[in-house]
């Protein structure tokens, strides 16, 4: 598949099988994490990658009982480095560590289906219980949860707005 077609393809998936990911396909989707783009090569991000149980119950108390976070074999926590603050100041820590999280997790998300494993990205949390949960130093920030695993179905796609209204031409 094409970039493009994997790009079509991708779906959030919220209903996962009981199977574990190959460590190669672990392999594949840290260095899709860690080859993003990030803001000065400064790569202000970090991954916990989840498998305990127990730990995988704990973040599903903290981001709004979403049950299938825990029903995946895998979540990855992203997090900023706020750190960056010291070369870019506010707007690294305010923007541009956000941006290298959001990168990665696309980035990540996109091998992902390639490899047939199905992602959805969890936005809904309540930080300071994450930050908790896996005892987070004082300048990493969660910043989203994205549960991952073999698709128990593919839903169709969602609509989409019209390129209208999405584009402006200047």
């Amino acid at each position: 598949m094409s970039v493009y077609e994997i790009v079509l393809k991708r779906r959030s998936i919220r209903r996962f099988k009981k199977q574990d990911i190959p460590a190669e396909m672990l392999d594949r989707l840290i260095d899709a994490l860690i080859w993003a783009p990030s803001a000065g090569n400064l790569q202000a991000r970090k991954f916990y990658f989840v498998r305990d149980e127990e730990t995988k119950e704990r973040l599903v108390q903290a981001a709004l009982h979403q049950r299938f976070i825990s029903e995946a074999p895998l979540a990855i926590v992203a997090c900023a480095d706020r750190r960056i603050y010291n070369h870019y100041g506010e707007r690294g820590e305010s923007l541009y560590c956000l941006q290298d999280v959001a990168c990665s997790l696309m980035c990540m998300m996109l091998v992902a289906c390639e490899l047939g494993l199905g992602t959805v990205w969890v936005g809904a949390f309540y930080e300071d219980r994450v930050s908790r949960v896996l005892e987070l130093p004082s300048y990493l920030r969660p910043v989203a949860i994205v549960p991952v695993g073999w698709p128990e179905r593919i839903p169709s796609a969602p609509p989409r707005v019209q390129r209208a209204e999405a584009v402006v031409w200047v």
